[in-house]
């Protein structure tokens, strides 16, 4: 499965930088938790302060079940905390709601 998601970082150059920094080399811990949950490849790419990123998943995952796993990972809470110091909550959301699911409107197949 792809699951495609929208967030938006703080409309700051420098905090944007760090963001980018810690994810050039995320905690072992978090790339494990990532893998654990049934998430393959992950890929995260930037347009000025909102980000998109792009999750290939086995037909297992499930979002309830990651949020479980990282509800019970504390170093996952740690970073999570860390990350909202960068992150904004695109308008819409639920409270605390950090990435958004995309619809997709389109797809070209052969």
């Amino acid at each position: 499965m792809r699951y495609c998601l929208a967030l938006d970082l703080q409309q700051d150059p420098m905090l944007i930088a760090e963001y980018e920094s810690w994810h050039r080399a995320i905690w072992p811990g978090i790339r494990a938790s990532i893998l654990d949950s049934g998430i393959g490849n992950m890929e995260i790419y930037r347009l000025e302060n909102r980000l998109f990123m792009i999750m290939e998943t086995g037909e297992d995952f499930s979002f309830q079940k990651k949020a479980a796993m990282d509800g019970a990972n504390e170093e996952v809470q740690r970073w999570e905390e860390l990350m909202w110091k960068y992150q904004l909550a695109i308008p819409g959301g639920k409270p605390g709601e950090k990435w958004r699911l995309m619809e997709r409107i389109f797809s070209l197949t052969k």
